[in-house]
């Protein structure tokens, strides 16, 4: 079952992302789905918050990717927007990165095929003057870590 949230303004869209840092566990795939300025690179923010990191956090947009290493966890935020073709991914190597991380992929269809399956899709929309987040598990592991989360979670927001 999708944990959908209204998130007011980008202090409520970061807090949310640090919240969700107890969710994830690596390796998954995590696809950030959302038009351009939903509040896709600030739920990261949030989330790297969440784990622990103190440095900036910035778009991947241009590098295709940023990578955050942690002592728990390696995070790479991808960014497939100026995708040309889905061979880029391939080409740029960027199945390296996966194995053993938690990857965050914002525009994934963009990737194709090449593009690993998503655990989870988390789809940011523009809702009022603020943003409504909706988390899918795709795999029965990730709905097994989201129904766990989501129990926790609205015991501990009480």
């Amino acid at each position: 079952m999708p944990y959908t949230q209204f998130l007011a303004d980008e202090t409520a869209t970061i807090q949310f992302g640090r919240q969700c840092a107890t969710l994830f566990r690596a390796p998954a795939i995590v696809y950030l789905n959302g038009n351009l300025g939903a509040g896709k690179t600030t739920f990261t923010r949030g989330l790297l918050r969440g784990m622990g990191h103190t440095g900036t956090v910035k778009s991947p947009t241009y590098a295709i990717v940023e990578s955050y290493t942690l002592p728990e966890i390696t995070i790479n935020h991808f960014d497939l927007y100026r995708f040309s073709t889905t061979e880029e991914w391939e080409d740029a190597g960027l199945d390296d990165l996966t194995p053993n991380s938690l990857c965050l992929i914002e525009w994934a269809q963009q990737g194709s095929d090449y593009v690993p399956a998503p655990d989870y899709i988390i789809e940011f929309t523009h809702q009022d003057n603020g943003r409504q987040c909706t988390i899918h598990a795709q795999t029965p592991n990730a709905q097994k870590e989201l129904a766990q989360w989501q129990t926790t979670y609205s015991t501990a927001a009480n």
